[in-house]
This record gives C-alpha cells, sequence and structure tokens, in this order.
C-alpha cells in the first residue's frame, strides 16, 4: 500500500469537523465557483459567435462568386451561374449548397413612408431550412413554374416603419431607366437583429423578377452563394473553387466582408480566455494558501515523521495528495455548477438580452463538450501542478523543531 496515499486518507477522515474541515470545504468551493464559471463563460462564448455567424451564413452563405468588375455599385454584374461545382456540387468535397441570387435597389413607397431597400433575388434553389429560423411571421415565397412570384418577405424593422404585415401589398419602385414599379405581396416576415447589415434594407423576393427587370437571359444571375459542411474549411473551399472557375471570377469569404463582425467575435473570444486566466490565478493562489495552513496544522506530525526516517518525498506526497483529493472535488463541483446554470439558460431562457444590442433575444448556450473536457483537464493540470510551491516548505522543516511546534 502506498504509505503517503494511506496517511492522507487518515487525515482527511479525522478532519470531518473543525477548522481543518473549513479549510477544506473553501477549497472545494473556490475550485467550484472557478470551474464553474468558466464552464459558463465558455459555453456562452460559443453559443454567442455561433449565433451571429449561422444569422449571416443562412443569409449569404460562407462564399460569394460574383462577376469581377471595378464598380461597387450594389446592382451585380450578370453571369452564367451554371459553373461546374453548382452543377456536379458531388465532385467538390467541402461545398454542401449552392445557390444563386442577384440585388436590385428600389423605394417603398406607401402613404406616410418613403423607404430606400435593396431586393435581393433568389430562386427555388434558396436554402429555406438555413433561412427558417429568422423567419418570426406568414411563410417563404411560393416559386411558381410558369413566371416570377409577386411574393416578398421583409424585415420586422421595414414591417414597422410601413406600418404593414403579412398579406398586406406594398409598392417597390425600381432603379433604373426607365423606372419600374411592381405591385408585391408581403409573404412572411423575418428578424436577425443584424439591423445594420439586413433587417434596415433587405427585402426578399424573386431572382426572375430581376432578370425580367433587367432583360436578363435564362441561366443568368448576379452572384453564387456557396455553403459549405464546416466554416473553417472556408479558405481551402475558394482555393478549389477558384481552380474551376473563370479568370474573370471573384470570390470573395463572408468572414472578408463582414469583417468588423468576425474581428468583434473574436475579440470576444480573447476576453473570455483573459478571464480564464484570471480564475485559473485565482484558484492557484486560493490552493497555495489552503496547503500552506494545512502544512502549518501538521507541523507536529511532520517533525514526528521525519524522526522515524520519512524523506521528504513522503512527507509532501501526503499533502499533494490532500490537495488532489480537493481539486477532484472542486471539479465535481464545478461542473455541477456550470452545466446546472447553463442547462436552466438553454430550456427556460432565464437571461434575457437586448436584441438591438447583442443581436439576439436571450443569452446564447451552446454545447461544445470538448471544451468543458479541456476546461476540466486544464483546470486538474495546472492546479495540481501548483500544489508543488507550498509542499517546498517541508523541506526546511527540522524535526526536533517541529516536534516542540505549537
Amino acid at each position: 500500500m502506498n504509505l503517503s496515499y494511506f496517511i492522507s486518507k487518515r487525515i482527511s477522515r479525522e478532519q470531518r469537523s473543525g477548522f481543518a474541515s473549513t479549510i477544506h470545504k473553501i477549497a472545494i468551493v473556490s475550485i467550484g465557483i472557478g470551474l464553474g464559471a468558466a464552464i459558463v463563460s465558455f459555453l456562452i462564448m460559443k453559443g454567442f459567435q455561433e449565433t451571429i455567424q449561422n444569422k449571416i451564413y443562412g443569409f449569404n452563405g460562407h462564399l460569394l462568386i460574383t462577376k469581377l468588375t471595378p464598380s461597387n455599385s450594389v446592382d451585380e454584374e450578370p453571369m452564367d451561374f451554371h459553373v461546374d461545382a453548382y452543377d456536379h456540387p458531388e465532385r467538390y468535397p467541402y461545398i454542401r449548397h449552392m445557390q444563386e441570387y442577384a440585388h436590385k435597389t428600389g423605394l417603398v413607397k406607401t402613404q406616410d413612408e418613403v423607404l430606400g431597400v435593396v431586393f435581393k433575388g433568389v430562386g427555388k434553389s434558396f436554402d429555406q431550412k438555413a433561412f427558417q429560423e429568422n423567419l418570426i411571421a406568414g411563410k417563404f415565397i411560393q416559386f411558381p413554374d410558369s413566371s416570377h412570384s409577386n411574393e416578398v418577405v421583409i424585415s420586422q424593422i421595414i414591417a414597422d416603419k410601413l406600418k404593414a404585415k403579412v398579406g398586406d401589398f406594398i409598392i417597390v419602385h425600381f432603379f433604373q431607366n426607365p423606372p419600374r414599379f411592381r405591385k408585391l405581396k408581403i409573404a412572411g416576415i423575418y428578424e436577425t437583429n443584424l439591423s445594420e447589415y439586413f433587417d434596415s434594407k433587405v427585402i426578399l423576393g424573386d431572382i426572375r423578377l430581376i432578370a425580367r427587370l433587367n432583360d436578363w437571359a435564362e441561366g443568368v444571375s448576379g452572384g453564387l452563394e456557396v455553403f459549405i459542411y464546416d466554416p473553417e474549411h472556408a479558405e481551402e473551399a475558394r482555393e478549389v473553387l477558384a481552380e474551376s472557375t473563370d479568370f474573370d471570377m471573384r470570390i470573395d469569404l463572408i468572414s472578408e466582408r463582414y469583417q468588423q463582425v468576425f474581428e468583434w467575435l473574436g475579440l470576444v473570444n480573447r476576453q473570455v480566455v483573459i478571464l480564464l486566466c484570471i480564475i485559473l490565478t485565482v484558484v492557484c493562489v486560493n490552493m497555495i494558501s489552503i496547503v500552506l495552513i494545512l502544512v502549518m496544522e501538521r507541523t507536529q506530525m511532520i517533525g514526528m515523521l521525519k524522526a522515524l526516517g520519512g524523506n521528504d518525498r513522503l512527507v509532501r506526497s501526503i499533502f499533494i495528495y490532500q490537495g488532489f483529493s480537493l481539486v477532484i472535488k472542486g471539479l465535481f463541483l464545478g461542473n455541477l455548477i456550470g452545466l446546472g446554470l447553463c442547462s436552466l439558460q438553454y430550456y427556460f431562457k432565464i437571461a434575457k438580452l437586448n436584441p438591438h444590442d447583442y443581436y439576439m433575444s436571450f443569452v446564447p448556450i451552446s454545447w461544445h463538450w470538448e471544451t468543458v473536457w479541456m476546461l476540466n483537464l486544464l483546470t486538474l493540470m495546472v492546479v495540481t501542478a501548483v500544489l508543488i510551491i507550498p509542499t517546498e516548505v517541508i523541506v526546511r522543516i527540522r524535526p526536533i523543531k517541529a516536534i516542540r511546534f505549537d
């Protein structure tokens, strides 16, 4: 039997009451609160990042293929969207889906309001499943086989400004020569809360309406939105697509087009990492102090063991085992606190947010179990390694002085 482990267990059994027991509880609670706070912070951060990214990707895809042009106009140059990747996506392992689109600027006029909008034309290939979580009222556009649809989906912000609802008609005046207008029916209302980029200006309609207004031939669009399986492989997907498309095509990453948003999300990630470092520092300082108190309380025992022939390694192992036991109990408590709070928020949406400031109406939780395991492992390794520091005091303890210590 391991002697130091045996002595450590006997000491722990004897210290179930009194001052030492209080110290043990403080250690367990400090580790538990620290780990719980880290788990909650990281799962919220992951949820926050994924919610915003999914809103952007659901609206635009992960990559955009457009005609290379020096103009910065919202209205794109027409291109043949039947590229090889569109017709044969099975040849491209990164690509999940591709869909054509086009933009056209215009004005929505009512009796009381004139509002500038961007009409985004989409077709039957539009990934309605990815967009569905943004649809808060009505239904998506129904695409007839024979002609273009006169239905549109507008944002909640535009609906409020126009005082319109599902089933109402709006008149959209398109900027072109000569100017044209169309009377369109509101089929649904969406809300992404990304008002600066989408909700304040974009309405969705049939791409065939834009093609008819621009006198485009069949099989032509303003560009292609590309959805991939893993956003982490967006750069590799772009390189593969670049090899199979014409030289006059431009391929953009959505993360570059909305660079400010993605840089902000990266900043959030950095702040959470800094918080983790602070939490680990506080927990380590607490554990050093607690182990030092335990050593001071057992000074006479240390002197007795040394007098009986016990070496420094044996005595130090006793307190390392004690500290390790406290860490394990603290990890259990931390997981209970962190995962418990996250579960309450995930199922009951207790913590609310202002969607105009945070782009979502409640604090999101994303279950990344590998992150939870990494936090547990990191806390275990760091705090256990730190236990070596206070046990260095044992090396300096002399048996005669220790036995007389009171």
